[in-house]
This record gives C-alpha cells, sequence and structure tokens, in this order.
C-alpha cells in the first residue's frame, strides 16, 4: 500500500509519472472531457485546518474522475472518540482513500502506520507534498523539461519550502531560499535530501535581490502561517526586506514566472502589481493542485489507467 505523507515517499520515476499524468488529465479537461477513471471511488477529506484549494481541489477532482468524497470534520471524533486503530481500520472499509490535512505531521504518520487504507497528506507543519505537485507541474508547463531551472524561495524555510526544496533535489532543479537569519530551512530536512540525492544543487540567500538575478521561477508565502499568529508582528519587521515587489523583479530575467501557493497578504510578501502582473502564475498555480491532484489519485487508484494513457514521462 502506497502513502504520500512528504515527497520522500515516492521516487524520482513516480513523481514524473504522476505529473504526466496530472497534464494527460489537465489537457482532457480543457478539451472538454472527463474520464470516468475512478468511478465509484471514495476518498474521505480528514480536515483539521481550514482550507479552500486543497477542499475544494480535492472534491471537484474525484468528482471529474466519476468518484466522489466525503468531509470528515470535528463530528467524526478523530482522536477522541475511539483509538487510532479503530478509527483507521475503519475508514478502510468504508473509503478508497484518505487525505489528511492535519496541525501536526504525527497525525498522518499515525494514519499511515495501520496501512488501512492510502493516506495522502494535504498538509501538515512539515510538508505539503500535494502543492509541491502543483508547482512543478506549472514549471514543467511554463518552461517543458523542468531540469537544471532555478526555483528562488523568497521568505520563510516552512513546509512549502522544505517540500519544494525535495521537489527540485528529485527533479533536478536547483533550489535557492531567500530568507532571514534564523528562518532557514531545518538542518535535519536538507541532511535528509542530501542523503537520498546527493547532487541536491540547494543554497541560502540573504539577499534576495542577488538570489533571483538568475532565476526561472520566484516563490513566496505568507511571513505568518496558520498557528504563527501570534508572531505577526515580529514577524512582518524581520521579514520586511524579503519582498516580492516590482523592484525585485526588475532584477530577475523577464522569462521568470512568479508563483504563490495562496492565500496571499497582498502588500505583504508579494506585492499586488506582480500577484496580478504578467509574469503571475499564481492563478494557473492554483488550477494545478486539482489537475495534479488527479493525477496522483488516477496514480495511486487506477494504475492501469496511467500505464495504457499516460505518454512517455
Amino acid at each position: 500500500m502506497r502513502h504520500l505523507l512528504t515527497l520522500f515517499d515516492l521516487t524520482p520515476s513516480e513523481t514524473r509519472q504522476i505529473l504526466a499524468t496530472g497534464q494527460r488529465l489537465c489537457d482532457l479537461h480543457t478539451a472538454g472531457e472527463r474520464p470516468s477513471i475512478l468511478e465509484r471511488r471514495c476518498i474521505g477529506l480528514l480536515f483539521e485546518k481550514p482550507s479552500l484549494r486543497t477542499r475544494v481541489s480535492f472534491e471537484a477532482g474525484m468528482v471529474h474522475l466519476g468518484g466522489s468524497s466525503l468531509f470528515l470534520g470535528e463530528d467524526v471524533g478523530w482522536g477522541k472518540r475511539e483509538s487510532p486503530a479503530d478509527f483507521t481500520h475503519v475508514l478502510g472499509q468504508f473509503l478508497d482513500a484518505v487525505v489528511c490535512r492535519a496541525k501536526s505531521h504525527q497525525r498522518v504518520e499515525e494514519l499511515a502506520q495501520f496501512n488501512a487504507l492510502p493516506v495522502i497528506n494535504g498538509l501538515t507543519d512539515l510538508s505539503h507534498p500535494c502543492q509541491s505537485l502543483a508547482d512543478v507541474l506549472t514549471i514543467r508547463q511554463s518552461f517543458g523539461d523542468v531540469t537544471g531551472r532555478h526555483v528562488v524561495f523568497v521568505g520563510d524555510g516552512n513546509n512549502v519550502a522544505r517540500s519544494m526544496a525535495l521537489a527540485c533535489a528529485m527533479l533536478d532543479m536547483r533550489f535557492t531560499l531567500a530568507c532571514p537569519s534564523g528562518y532557514e530551512i531545518d538542518q535535519a530536512w536538507l541532511d535528509r535530501i542530501h542523503q537520498q540525492y546527493p547532487n541536491a544543487k540547494i543554497e541560502r540567500a540573504c539577499d534576495p535581490r542577488d538570489a533571483v538575478r538568475d532565476a526561472d521561477a520566484i516563490y513566496t508565502d505568507v511571513w505568518t502561517s496558520m498557528g504563527q499568529e501570534a508572531e505577526r508582528e515580529a514577524r512582518r519587521k524581520i521579514f520586511c526586506n524579503f519582498k516580492v515587489d516590482q523592484p525585485l523583479m526588475k532584477l530577475a530575467p523577464k522569462h521568470a514566472i512568479v508563483l504563490h501557493c495562496l492565500p496571499a497578504v497582498r502588500g505583504e510578501e508579494i506585492a499586488a502589481a506582480v500577484i496580478d502582473g504578467p509574469q503571475s502564475a499564481v492563478i494557473r498555480q492554483a488550477a494545478n493542485r486539482m489537475h495534479a491532484q488527479k493525477g496522483l489519485l488516477a496514480w495511486l487508484l487506477n494504475r492501469n489507467w496511467v500505464e495504457q494513457n499516460v505518454p512517455e514521462y
């Protein structure tokens, strides 16, 4: 049984196949075709955190593929009314997979340990693999082959940055995090990346102006994530020189695209003129959450269709 808790759960070849499947389904969607390859399949959405893109993209994606989904909120009593083993094994009797959006990464690991059904990480404090699949799909659409492309992440070394650094290592891209001192990606995560991908090109820059000069994609996220609200004022001061605005974009190549996982605080980590500007791929990136996840669901639940219908990846 396969799970996706982090991108470490996939090989580079598997990741490319999922992305190719997502692109194939995206192309079919654009042409007005929605093949029912997951007909009568049902997934659960087990969420501890608020969501727009993750919830709607998975729900809509399952409908497009001929299946359905169930939203599982606090009323199901996850971690409250019964043992984790009983809870998870019962879910496995009803569902084909579960997407978990949790406050702690330990929670998704707890679900996966019983191997009762495939578990997909819809976001935790450690990692956001579904977001990174969408991000890479967006870069792939913009440039074709992603090999050798340079992603510059401007901001906090958070769960999104961690996942993107790993995606870049897996797919032979270069990753630079431009962040204030003390907000780097944690060393344990970097050590794990380098252990598995010794040739990974992961760098850290103190000045975003230097980092973006040869960037292909400039990525940012909110300075204050969910659960860090008490730090907001302090973070606004610390990150004030790490804004993706028009002066910064003037230093980047004209072909560079702008990415943001949303929601954005316009005027804080990113200027409105940039997120709405000609180099922005942010809305397409959001749309690709659905397409990449459809590729993932097809790969997990109907591998035969993938092998027969997805061209060389």
